[in-house]
């Protein structure tokens, strides 16, 4: 085979056979190109499938989490701080009602010294507040925020609720004690009221834990008397001015001697819950003086 000699002058040419050989790997060579590019691709694809996807839901729960808690704490504050809100208002309302509650109880009070004061106009009175008493669960023994300059002086008698208290023992320039008519050293002479007989009343600490004392020494010889009645001072008693309520009579027996007659009596005055009381300026003495 004779090699191929180019003259000079003549142009190059490729046989048809080399061209399409050529053309046929340059063919092969693409395809195969092609079909790797494709795999990477698609092992790319898959590769960001698991990794990157997930990554981004988490960061995208994450975030939206966050964001519920920053919500759900500015509701918290926003709460907490209506609650103090709120619990400054309760604050203010209770002193609010306790103040109310005070006055409307002082109130009642004074409506009951008032009516007191006007059921015995003919004498003059003082009002006076307690400020301190004795050791014990009743107001036997106290002292009040008026005294000798006030014009109060010993033994005057000492009025509250509905009746007597007791009658002024001791005193002071602006002070004055009183003992009760429950007190274990108290006697007053009374009577009953319908009848005008006579009676003692005595006091008694153990007793008014019934919320009765005692009375003793009645005749009652009509056998008129009966549970119910009104028991007064009387117009005998050296100390206690006449016809102040005392109380009323809850039990009533014959004693042995088949003569005279005792029992309880509940006295007019709650001496659990006393703070006002009037003092009657006027002595027993004085007026059997004149």
């Amino acid at each position: 085979m004779s090699p191929i000699v180019k003259r000079k002058g003549e142009k190059f040419t490729l046989p048809s056979k080399y061209l399409l050989f050529i053309l046929t790997i340059i063919c092969a060579g693409t395809i195969i190109l092609t079909f790797n590019t494709n795999i990477f691709s698609g092992s790319l694809n898959t590769a960001v499938g698991y990794v990157v996807i997930p990554f981004q839901n988490g960061i995208s729960s994450v975030g939206g989490w966050l964001s519920n808690r920053s919500e759900e704490l500015v509701q918290i504050r926003s709460l907490l701080a209506e609650n103090e809100s709120l619990k400054a208002q309760i604050d203010e309302l209770t002193i609010e009602n306790t103040i109310l509650q005070q006055d409307r109880y002082e109130l009642t009070n004074l409506r009951e010294l008032y009516q007191l004061d006007s059921q015995y106009e003919g004498y003059e009175k003082i009002g006076a507040r307690i400020i301190a008493k004795d050791t014990g669960n009743w107001f036997h023994s106290f002292v009040i925020d008026k005294g000798e300059e006030d014009g109060v002086s010993i033994d005057m008698n000492v009025i509250a609720g509905s009746g007597l208290v007791g009658r002024v023992t001791d005193t002071g320039p602006n002070w004055a004690k009183v003992t009760a008519i429950i007190a274990d050293n108290s006697n007053v002479s009374g009577k009953v009221l319908a009848t005008s007989d006579y009676l003692l009343v005595s006091g008694d600490l153990e007793l008014y834990g019934s919320g009765v004392i005692r009375f003793e020494k009645l005749v009652d010889s009509a056998d008129k008397v009966a549970e119910g009645d009104k028991i007064v001072t009387s117009n005998i008693s050296d100390k206690y001015l006449p016809n102040i309520l005392i109380g009323y009579i809850s039990t009533l027996n014959v004693d042995a001697n088949n003569i005279t007659k005792s029992g309880q009596l509940t006295p007019a005055v709650d001496f659990e819950h006393l703070e006002e009381v009037l003092v009657i300026l006027q002595l027993k003495q004085s007026m059997e003086e004149k």
